[in-house]
């Protein structure tokens, strides 16, 4: 008896075939040639496109992941070689590619080539910020290397000329894509260095695929572009495009539009920041003025310099007075001096013991010279020595 076949539901149909998708390795590391159509991007990043050939279309999605690393602007009708995985959006039932990377047919080689002479150049400090040139915020004129066909000549020109109409700006022409290029964008920023004119350089061209913009990432431009002594802005491409000149360059601008906003100043910006300056300066100037002219007439309306000969004639008789104050001071401070002198030289000649004997005065005391000065002292029989001016007499007590 035969088994019955399950049924699936929708849902669960999808999810089983999604699985049994994601189990085949092939399925997982697939690689598939066709050409691009039906190319939208999303505000999240993510590009949504189909891979189609004569016979048959694959709805692709390359995720936002994915499509920064890119190295060209995918567009319809170019053709590209897919690597990613197959699967089943189980929602709606549609088989799918999910895109890892996506490479123009026959740039394989070339990007492998660009990304070994990059590792290159940065194992040898080419990239360094240290040795790229500041650009000048005021320059006197202002280069461009690049075609004089292309829409890129036009562009930095309109730009230079609303920024800053009447700043000098001199084209180098040149080839900037196809065989000699490379050469010719050398011999360009060469010439550009032996005139002098330029103050700096801008050296690009606008988008294109890996193979087009090749001459960018040629040793001879890299060579020129790090040997120039002028400054040097690269402007190759769309944002999204990257060469090798764009990391020797020293500085690196998304678009060629944005390259001349770097390189010219606007001149509406800097007569207005002149004019604030200028306007800042005078309101300064104007009031350090008046201060200091305030402090003046203070110092010679009120001050030490107000009539000088005057105030020297002043000066003298004030000296003159304090001289006679101090002479008068000086001559009560001496004589009360001398009168205090004299007081003490009569108290001593009143305390001179020979003076007063001299005057018929007797001084007594006991045998051994103990002065006797009250007659409560003396008892009968005590000797006694009396001292007079010219000698001493020793005598007996009696009553």
């Amino acid at each position: 008896m035969e088994q019955a076949a399950p049924v699936f539901s929708v849902t669960e149909l999808n999810e089983y075939v999604s699985l049994l998708l994601s189990a085949d390795l092939n399925m997982q590391r697939v690689s598939v040639r066709g050409e691009i159509s039906g190319l939208r991007r999303h505000t999240s990043g993510h590009i949504y496109f189909s891979l189609k050939d004569a016979g048959a279309s694959v709805r692709c999605v390359m995720f936002a992941a994915s499509a920064r690393r890119l190295t060209f602007l995918p567009k319809d009708g170019m053709q590209v070689r897919l690597n990613g995985s197959a699967d089943l959006y189980a929602r709606d039932g549609s088989f799918q590619l999910y895109a890892v990377c996506l490479t123009r047919e026959g740039e394989g080689e070339l990007y492998a080539r660009f990304l070994a002479y990059k590792e290159e150049l940065r194992q040898q400090g080419a990239f360094e910020t240290a040795r790229k040139k500041p650009i000048p915020t005021f320059p006197a004129c202002v280069g461009a290397v690049t075609s004089p066909t292309g829409a890129v000549w036009q562009d930095i020109r309109n730009v230079i000329g609303r920024r800053f109409p009447g700043l000098p700006l001199l084209l180098y022409p040149t080839a900037v894509q196809g065989e000699g290029a490379a050469g010719e964008i050398a011999a360009a920023i060469a010439k550009a260095n032996r005139e002098k004119r330029a103050e700096v350089l801008i050296v690009g061209r606008g988008g294109g695929s890996l193979e087009e913009l090749w001459a960018f990432n040629e040793p001879a431009v890299v060579n020129a572009i790090l040997a120039s002594a002028i400054p040097i802005i690269s402007a190759v491409g769309h944002e999204t495009d990257t060469t090798i000149a764009d990391f020797v360059a020293d500085l690196r601008a998304p678009t060629p539009s944005a390259a001349a906003e770097l390189a010219a100043p606007e001149r509406d910006m800097l007569a207005e920041n002149l004019h604030t300056l200028a306007a800042r300066l005078a309101r300064a100037l104007g009031l350090g003025l008046a201060e200091k002219r305030h402090a003046l007439e203070l110092t010679f309306g009120a001050g030490a310099l107000a009539r000088p000969l005057q105030r020297l004639r002043e000066g003298h008789q004030r000296l003159d007075e304090n001289r006679l104050r101090l002479r008068h001071g000086m001559e009560i401070a001496l004589g009360a001096a001398a009168a205090n002198l004299n007081a003490q030289v009569l108290r001593l000649r009143g305390g001179n013991i020979e003076e007063i004997l001299s005057r018929g005065f007797a001084f007594v005391s006991d045998a051994a010279g103990g002065p006797i000065t009250a007659a409560r002292q003396v008892t009968p029989n005590q000797k006694l020595v009396l001292h007079f001016a010219d000698g001493t007499v020793d005598v007996g007590v009696v009553k």
